[in-house]
């Protein structure tokens, strides 16, 4: 006979399954997102030791980070004229970073170049954790925190920790598709407003959530006031900045010509296909197999049938970073950001076993450190 002051110990549906409490997946996408970029930090100090090199500065004060810097510091107006007569402008650089950069600085005791890799972390956690969580919502909590995961590990993901927009955006965009997801449409997009005071790629994420309206309206014959609410707030970060742009120019296409000036004008793959026809054939072929791999993956993703927002983001991405004419080793830093790429992936990982799936990310954690570090002490981020 059981004791009515003790309960059989063989039920235990009083307490709590540890897998089913809402915190742990968060906490594993943010600490598995931040061992990725803490090994790629270790070994960029460890390679910049054997060279001689400063790694930090890599991070902090070269190539874009130099332009924001100067944003934050003293405001628009500074172009380079090159030798060739090309004449680059900082009004190409969108205002979210430069404008966070000042407002830390000014209330911390940094420069506006450490405010910026600040920003950048914070955002890099930030975006895992989204990123987390729309991958839950459509494949569970377990494929949630492995795609947050694998997009650590990405091949130029030595660029989320730098003091580059990237991982500022894609925490914009991926918070703004989780709020889509979840059918609140003013926070998506307040969110997208904000995306496209960050990048151009911001186009990608306006026009999720304009075709996702669309087709909810098609649907169900009818939309809601916030709907159009959000789909109206949505693109006004990037058409402010654009019109900005045309105001202190003078003229109504001119953010359009100070892109063309940096050769980042849309040409449709011209570019893409001229720069392959000049390879050496064996890396010609190699490119086009990246190509196939890229199509193979898009094609798993309808496969997949992800949200219709999060599907048309992860093709805008990939097309806008295809089409334009910029130089070809910018375009895998450009389609960072499409995360929806890695869900299929990340699905079939989810399906292994943890001793399986843990050495797999730490070998890729490793090779994108490595490759991130032979990149920033080279030639640096296209």
């Amino acid at each position: 006979m059981t004791r009515p002051d003790r309960p059989d110990r063989t039920d235990r549906t009083d307490r709590p399954d540890r897998t089913d409490r809402p915190h742990r997946p968060t906490l594993a996408a943010l600490g598995g997102y931040a061992a990725t970029r803490l090994v790629g930090l270790i070994v960029l100090a460890i390679a910049a030791g054997a060279t001689g090199k400063d790694g930090l500065h890599r991070l902090d004060g070269r190539w874009d980070s130099v332009w924001y810097v100067r944003i934050a510091e003293h405001g628009y107006g500074y172009q380079v004229t090159l030798p060739n007569g090309d004449v680059h402008s900082d009004l190409a650089f969108f205002p979210l970073l430069p404008a966070l950069e000042r407002g830390l600085s000014a209330v911390l005791p940094v420069d506006a170049a450490t405010a910026g890799l600040l920003v950048s972390w914070t955002a890099g956690l930030a975006a895992a954790w989204g990123i987390a969580k729309c991958g839950a919502h459509v494949a569970g909590p377990r494929a949630g925190v492995l795609l947050a995961v694998l997009w650590g590990v990405y091949p130029t993901a030595f660029v989320q920790s730098m003091a580059y927009t990237e991982t500022l955006f894609t925490a914009l965009a991926a918070w703004s598709l989780y709020a889509v997801l979840r059918g609140r449409w003013v926070l998506a997009g307040v969110l997208c407003a904000a995306a496209g005071l960050t990048r151009p790629t911001a186009a990608a994420l306006i026009a999720a959530l304009g075709i996702t309206a669309l087709a909810t309206l098609v649907r169900e014959r009818r939309l809601s006031l916030r709907t159009v609410a959000g789909v109206l707030i949505a693109p006004l970060g990037w058409l402010a900045y654009v019109a900005y742009v045309g105001v202190r120019q003078g003229s109504p296409t001119a953010y359009f010509e100070v892109q063309a000036a940096w050769g980042n004008s849309i040409d449709f793959g011209v570019a893409l296909a001229t720069f392959i026809a000049g390879l050496p054939w064996p890396a010609a072929l190699g490119l086009c197999a990246a190509l196939a791999l890229l199509g193979w993956l898009i094609a798993l993703c309808v496969r997949q049938r992800q949200p219709l927002p999060l599907l048309v983001y992860t093709i805008g991405v990939v097309f806008v970073s295809l089409v334009g004419a910029a130089y070809f080793g910018s375009r895998p830093r450009l389609m960072m950001p499409a995360f929806g790429l890695l869900l299929p992936p990340a699905v079939a990982l989810a399906r292994v076993r943890t001793r399986t799936a843990v050495p797999v990310l730490a070998g890729l954690a490793l090779a994108s450190g490595v490759y991130g570090a032979f990149t920033l002490l080279g030639s640096g981020p296209p």
